[in-house]
């Protein structure tokens, strides 16, 4: 699902952005389910994420700003402190490292179509 916009990310705008990344992701990673693996929770198991690097320092009046918009999101910092994320950003209730990583896919695509660097990830558990 390829979403541009032409909008700019704010306070104000971004728990509204949050449920959009969310029901994007959703609907990829309940198609994909659905499509691709027939409605069985087969396969390899594993978790899925999205992580968004901010752009400026989390100590300047910006980064500050910026990081208020990426709680809001519904992310929080990861294990290394400069980045955030959503793990499974489709609140998708599988297994599947296929599904999964199909709804964190959709939900960067969402992140970076409102600017922000946003990459998917996953990994087999």
């Amino acid at each position: 699902m390829q979403t541009t916009t032409t909008a700019t990310l704010t306070l104000d705008n971004a728990a509204q952005v949050g449920q959009q990344v969310q029901a994007a992701a959703f609907h990829a990673a309940d198609t994909f389910f659905h499509t691709r693996m027939n409605g069985q929770d087969l396969g390899a198991c594993g978790f899925a994420w999205v992580t968004v690097y901010p752009q400026h320092k989390g100590n300047t009046r910006d980064g500050r700003a910026e990081r208020k918009i990426l709680e809001r999101l519904g992310m929080s910092k990861d294990w290394t402190g400069k980045a955030w994320q959503i793990w499974n950003p489709s609140k998708y209730a599988v297994q599947n490292i296929d599904t999964l990583e199909a709804g964190a896919d959709a939900a960067a695509q969402v992140l970076k179509s409102w600017g922000l660097t946003a990459y998917s990830g996953s990994r087999m558990d």
